[in-house]
């Protein structure tokens, strides 16, 4: 992005991203054009979160209708410090390359959607984020859940390949296994290694009372904290983490239990129910967000913020009786993740081709409230991303199956509970929110139908018909619709001043630009010039441009 730029003064040299000395003569000239803490690193941070509409769906504030909204730093350039300021906090991403239904998904490779203080916590049983957005009871919002998905599979293809710690295999059952762990064994447990006809490996059998100290495995990894291993408990049972942390050194423990209880804080010991697991399966857990989102445990919609970090994980411990095998420690398993994620959509749909969300919406005055059970666009569409990515990668034909399923509300108006509005008679419009009147939220749209094209890319000719008439009929609605959502200024949330007759509902800039990241994205598989166009007009809003005046 382009800055506004001013030499520095001799008083104002400092660090990059230094604040402007208070009393100073251009601290004193810019004061009115710098709301009050506006750009402190904390909103930034918070906003940097919800970029990109990922960190929430609900309601969208103001943001870039015409106030003196000014964010700047401190910054070298051609030798010497200057004062650069921009319009907006939020960024706009290079898309360096025609987007690819197997690349990566946007700009999703920046996010952590299970860092977001309305994300509970990823479940023990399911893998996935729970959300508290709308409700402090926690739900499972399909739009979270697909892009937990997408932006680890983003994450898997920027990132490098991460350091594995093996601590425990088995091997063949006779002792000729390997890992860096030792184990220790109480009196009153036994710890053995049996050879697991179903695996054709040898695997740890443990048996140890609840009420004792259970058997543990040394792990003593100070450097990584996403913990896997193989798991099949043959009664009722827990698999523990004991991590030293940032607070005074003190001791937390995480108990994964078997029950279906969610997260609860107990002291300094914190439990994740991951169901009976009574055969075979691997747990996959980032002990970081399993710490941070049990001592922030909260009965309100958001976690508490905290400042605990794991510092060093000391040991495993088992209890009950079961199997274990390939215990691991790595700095990432961002494929884990996203197959979490994929296998939760295909488990998840419903016979109508959706998603159903099972809270109560309601998008703002005037708006009929949606009642639970309601279809997203939104939610379809990213669906079909992720799903589309785990075939290409697995060629599992149940993906691409649920893939094409999730069309089916697109051909349904939302009154016979599908997503489909027309505007004006004429224009098919893909509904975020398939309200009453219809809302034709924006960035909702355009992931609905980067979805599509996902799809009909991905399906091939005679498989991805129907996807490829729904996402053409989409692009002609989004060319011709464009221009509505344009203040001159910055662009506009959603067309409910139109439907309503209310005040417009003007983006965040972070809003601003998703919808200009969009753009790109489509631009680059189609190259019709009118995204050139929006794209240039957009992206001059953020540097402070306007549009001519009589």
């Amino acid at each position: 992005m382009q800055h506004h730029a001013l030499p520095g003064p001799p008083q104002l040299q400092g660090p990059p991203g230094a604040l402007l000395p208070p009393g100073s003569a251009l601290a004193a000239a810019l004061g009115p054009l710098l709301p009050p803490r506006s750009g402190t690193p904390r909103q930034r941070r918070r906003n940097s979160r919800r970029r990109g509409g990922l960190a929430g769906k609900g309601g969208n504030g103001g943001g870039n209708g015409g106030g003196a909204q000014v964010y700047g730093r401190i910054a070298q350039a051609e030798g010497r410090e200057r004062f650069e300021f921009s319009h907006s906090y939020s960024k706009v991403y290079a898309q360096r390359a025609p987007y690819r239904p197997d690349g990566v998904f946007m700009s999703f490779e920046g996010y952590n959607v299970e860092l977001r203080d309305r994300v509970k916590c990823i479940s023990g049983v399911e893998g996935v984020p729970l959300s508290t957005q709308w409700g402090p009871q926690g739900y499972f919002y399909p739009i979270q859940i697909a892009q937990y998905g997408l932006s680890h599979y983003s994450k898997n293809l920027t990132e490098k390949p991460p350091h594995v710690e093996v601590y425990e295999t088995a091997g063949d059952g006779n002792g000729n296994g390997n890992g860096n762990g030792e184990w220790t064994v109480p009196k009153g447990c036994s710890l053995t290694t049996v050879w697991d006809k179903s695996r054709l490996t040898g695997v740890k059998q443990f048996s140890c009372p609840e009420s004792s100290e259970g058997v543990s495995l040394e792990l003593n990894n100070g450097r990584d904290f996403i913990i896997s291993f193989d798991l099949k408990l043959l009664s009722n049972g827990s698999v523990s983490v004991v991590l030293e942390t940032t607070e005074r050194n003190q001791l937390f423990t995480v108990h994964y239990v078997s029950s279906t209880q969610l997260i609860a804080l107990r002291d300094r010991d914190i439990f994740y129910g991951i169901g009976a697991r009574g055969s075979w399966s691997t747990l996959t857990r980032d002990l970081l967000t399993d710490l941070r989102k049990g001592v922030g445990l909260s009965n309100t919609k958001a976690v508490k913020q905290t400042k605990i970090m794991p510092k060093r994980v000391l040991r495993l411990v088992a209890k009950g009786r079961g199997l274990l095998d390939n215990v691991t420690i790595s700095a990432t398993a961002h494929m884990a993740a996203f197959f979490a994620a994929s296998r939760w959509l295909l488990r998840n749909q419903d016979e109508r081709g959706g998603w159903p969300i099972m809270v109560t919406r309601k998008l703002g005055e005037g708006f009929k409230s949606l009642d639970p059970g309601w279809y997203s666009a939104m939610a379809q569409g990213q669906a079909m991303s992720t799903l589309v990515r785990a075939y290409q990668l697995t060629k599992d034909p149940a993906f691409l199956g649920a893939a094409l399923r999730a069309t089916a509300p697109f051909k349904l108006p939302a009154e016979q509970r599908g997503v489909k509005a027309v505007f004006m008679n004429r224009h098919d419009w893909y509904e975020e929110y398939p309200t009453t009147p219809s809302s034709f939220v924006l960035n909702g749209f355009m992931y609905a139908l980067i979805g599509l094209y996902d799809l009909k890319e991905t399906a091939g000719e005679k498989l991805g018909k129907e996807a490829r008439l729904l996402y053409e009929r989409g692009m002609e609605s989004l060319k011709a619709m464009l221009p509505l959502f344009d203040t001159g200024s910055g662009t506009i949330y959603d067309l409910r001043h139109f439907m309503l007759g209310t005040a417009p509902n003007l983006a965040r800039w972070d809003y601003h630009t998703t919808h200009i990241n969009q753009l790109q994205l489509l631009g680059s598989v189609d190259d019709a010039p009118v995204f050139k166009e929006f794209v240039k007009r957009w992206k001059s809003y953020l540097r402070g441009g306007r549009a001519k005046h009589n």
